[in-house]
């Protein structure tokens, strides 16, 4: 049985805060970790209360710095269910990122529309369309730093943890 912190949790740990970071740097419209992070943290960590705890925490501790939003509950919640796709499945693919960056666009645009147009199917239709092009740029950030965290973690795994 895997101790609350051994070696790989504190390796996973690491790889989350760091990517966490990224998000303070400058870069294109939504083009951040977040959804890696989340997906990343479900399928690699063993300890399910990790799995969540700890991509919560790198948002909650970045957010600090960035700033909250009207739709904060929104991307939190977003970002809970992409750890549950990552847990259920302990993959990271091209289906779960896919599956994952949906899911995180419904759900946060269900809060943009929500908080800032009319609540009509018309105000609904104009929010998703106009969040079109923040998606494509999501997508990039996705599967960009899913592949840096599944490669990388897997370089230091077989090379330092002799886990994979």
């Amino acid at each position: 049985m895997d101790s609350f912190l051994n070696k790989k949790q504190l390796v996973l740990i690491a790889f989350v805060l760091v990517v966490a970071i990224f998000r303070l740097f400058p870069h294109l419209p939504n083009v951040t970790p977040i959804t890696a992070m989340a997906l990343f943290s479900g399928a690699y960590f063993s300890n399910k209360a990790l799995a969540y705890i700890v991509p919560l925490a790198a948002m909650f501790l970045s957010d600090l710095i960035l700033g909250f939003s009207g739709i904060t509950l929104f991307v939190y919640a977003a970002f809970i269910l992409v750890s549950f796709i990552g847990f259920i499945s302990k993959k990271t693919n091209l289906k779960t990122i896919l599956i994952s960056s949906v899911s995180f666009f419904i759900i946060t645009n269900f809060g943009v529309w929500l908080l800032g147009y009319p609540k009509t199917f018309d105000g609904l239709i104009e929010c998703y369309t106009l969040a079109i092009p923040f998606f494509r740029n999501s997508l990039i950030g996705d599967f960009f730093f899913a592949g840096v965290l599944y490669y990388g973690f897997n370089f230091v795994s077989r090379k330092y943890l002799q886990t994979v």
